[in-house]
């Protein structure tokens, strides 16, 4: 299947729709304004109609359309508050707030945990953090065997599975968080430009450089995109790393 399909128009919203959305989260009205430029650009990559389709939103990422990711799979899908297969811009800003640095740390920490909730259960299970690692392994081009592989998640649950159910549930995660801070280090996107070039995740490491917001409303070149997956796959062994020391 390609990456071209018709969606709906949506049009620019207005100035009462963008003070709800600066009301209603953690940016302010300036920010909303500089949001939408930046919508703008990733609504119209493939098809120009004004709404972000699941390629659009991987191209942004990844710069390819068709490569399958689980994480971007599973990101698009959160912000994807409607449930229709397209983010509007409503839903871009809503889904984006939780990564203002002005944004509550409750906030952050249930994202990041129903992120890892792959099957929408309110536990984040063994199996799901198994077909986690197994993607980032894909991603890396590396293979282990699954011994090793069952050693990480035994590892991983020790240390977060306290009450030894064989899942892990918000409370708990809460308390790894509290052990572990950095976890939810890349929660917060700093600079705007941020998500031109890479996109939040605690799994992955970004890391905001200084540049005026002309800049960062630039589409990534395709020697940007580049660097910003070659450090993205460093970043994603680091993890893979720590699980296994």
């Amino acid at each position: 299947m390609g990456c071209i399909y018709s969606k709906r128009l949506e049009r620019h919203p207005g100035y009462q729709e963008s003070l709800i959305l600066a009301s209603e989260t953690s940016f302010t009205l300036n920010e909303v304004e500089a949001l939408y430029v930046l919508y703008n650009k990733l609504s119209s990559s493939i098809v120009d109609d004004g709404l972000i389709n699941k390629e659009e939103f991987q191209q942004a990422l990844l710069g390819n359309c068709r490569q399958q990711n689980l994480f971007v799979d599973r990101v698009f899908n959160m912000f994807d508050l409607k449930h229709n297969g397209v983010i509007g811009f409503e839903d871009f800003v809503r889904s984006l707030s939780i990564f203002h640095p002005r944004a509550p740390h409750d906030d952050k920490i249930a994202f990041a945990f129903n992120l890892y909730d792959l099957r929408n259960t309110g536990y984040i299970e063994r199996e799901e953090v198994k077909e986690m690692i197994l993607a980032i392994l894909r991603e890396l081009d590396v293979v282990l065997s699954d011994d090793l592989v069952e050693a990480m998640l035994d590892k991983a649950f020790v240390e977060a599975d306290l009450n030894q159910d064989g899942k892990i549930d918000l409370e708990e995660w809460k308390e790894l968080v509290l052990g572990n801070p950095a976890l939810m280090k890349n929660m917060t996107l700093t600079y705007l430009k941020d998500l031109t070039t890479t996109f939040p995740s605690f799994l992955i490491n970004t890391q905001a450089l200084d540049s005026d917001l002309t800049a960062a409303m630039n589409s990534p070149s395709s020697d940007e995109r580049s660097f910003c997956k070659d450090q993205t796959r460093q970043n994603l062994a680091y993890v893979v790393l720590s699980l296994v020391n």
